[in-house]
């Protein structure tokens, strides 16, 4: 065990040590395996070499920090631990990992494309500012964005990850369901949590979104804002309205990454509201700049079983298009009427004829008539 000595110099120690030396316990509570103890002016580390580095870099940066603002508080130590695991991060994925892993995710697994399509989802967002990924569910399209919003963060290309759903009522009332307005909309954004806490320690993750580092909203959230220095994730973009996706391309700030998610064949919209989405594709297939990358049941990541369904119900869909297309027409019929009174005027419809009542051919009295 290596021990090293830090003196604090023109420091007021209450104001850097915290009531109760609060920033060293929480300073120590990070790594469990070394000591640091605070006497007078010097703080004492033990630990094993590589930890006490650490311990060293955070504490100079926190005394730089005091010298600067004059004091040091809870949270900035939490930013400093969180600062310095993404950097430490950083130095083990450039020495351990191959190109083609995202990130590494909050148990040590590993987070990468699993197929040629998700790669090339990958490799749009690298050249693209703007990116539309499309296809069916279990193709990975919500789990390969955050981990690339992930690593985006990680790598300090952006300040700030912000993740975006249109929330559709499928089939029940939000008014119906319990509680406020933060907990009837989590429910739709919980793959999204989901993602975020397979790549991101707990705690690190609450303070992200403490600190509106890590931002999850409603898509109605965003009107009105320009979200600049960050990266974009817009989900299940199939259930937006035209002005809804438009209002929300135009919040892209010129250092932003946006993504655009959505599924053909999944849209919750009424049957007469038109998909924001589809009006999307077709007007913007045509822009530089914007990247867009189609998935298929090959990409499906999930149960076998989910590829499954999800080319029976393509197929399904094909042969319902081809049914109605050889549907045969049914001509419009001439107007009858057993009532000559109802009978349409010959001289406005003219291919409507009354039928013969059998009082045509019948003599007529003129004398009567006057």
């Amino acid at each position: 065990m290596v021990e090293k000595i830090i003196t604090l110099e023109n420091v007021s120690l209450v104001d850097f040590l915290g009531p109760d030396n609060q920033n060293i316990r929480q300073l120590a509570a990070a790594f469990p395996g070394s000591k640091i103890i605070s006497r007078g002016n010097e703080i004492k580390i033990q630990g094993q070499t590589p930890v006490i580095a650490r311990i060293n870099e955070i504490l100079s940066s926190l005394i730089e920090h005091y010298h600067q603002f004059g004091q040091i508080t809870d949270r900035t130590v939490a930013q400093y631990l969180a600062s310095a695991d993404d950097e430490m991060e950083e130095r083990q994925i450039a020495m351990t990992s191959p190109a083609d892993v995202i990130v590494f995710g909050a148990k040590g697994g590993v987070i990468k494309a699993k197929t040629p399509n998700q790669q090339k989802l990958v490799d749009a967002v690298m050249r693209n500012d703007l990116v539309f990924a499309l296809g069916p569910a279990g193709t990975g399209k919500t789990y390969i964005s955050v981990a690339l919003a992930v690593r985006a963060l990680k790598n300090k290309e952006v300040k700030k990850i912000i993740i975006s759903r249109p929330v559709v009522e499928a089939g029940e009332s939000l008014g119906f369901l319990p509680g406020d307005m933060k907990e009837k909309v989590d429910p739709y954004l919980r793959p999204i949590y989901d993602a975020l806490e397979d790549m991101i320690p707990a705690e690190k993750l609450k303070f992200y979104q403490e600190n509106k580092i890590i931002e999850i909203a409603p898509l109605a959230y965003m009107r009105g804002r320009t979200l600049n220095n960050a990266f974009v994730l817009l989900d299940e973009a199939q259930n937006t309205t035209p002005s809804q996706l438009k209002m929300f391309l135009t919040r892209m700030g010129p250092t932003a990454k946006v993504m655009v998610n959505g599924d053909r064949s999944q849209i919750d919209l009424p049957t007469k509201q038109k998909s924001g989405l589809m009006q999307a594709l077709d007007i913007l297939k045509d822009v530089r700049g914007i990247g867009f990358v189609e998935m298929s049941a090959d990409d499906v990541v999930r149960h076998r079983l989910v590829k499954e369904i999800v080319v029976a119900y393509d197929r399904h869909d094909v042969q319902e298009q081809r049914d109605q297309a050889n549907r045969p027409v049914r001509e419009a019929r001439p107007y009858r009427s057993s009532n000559p009174a109802q009978a349409p005027d010959p001289a406005r419809h003219p291919d409507a004829r009354p039928e013969n009542d059998g009082m045509s051919n019948l003599p007529v009295n003129h004398e009567q008539q006057l």
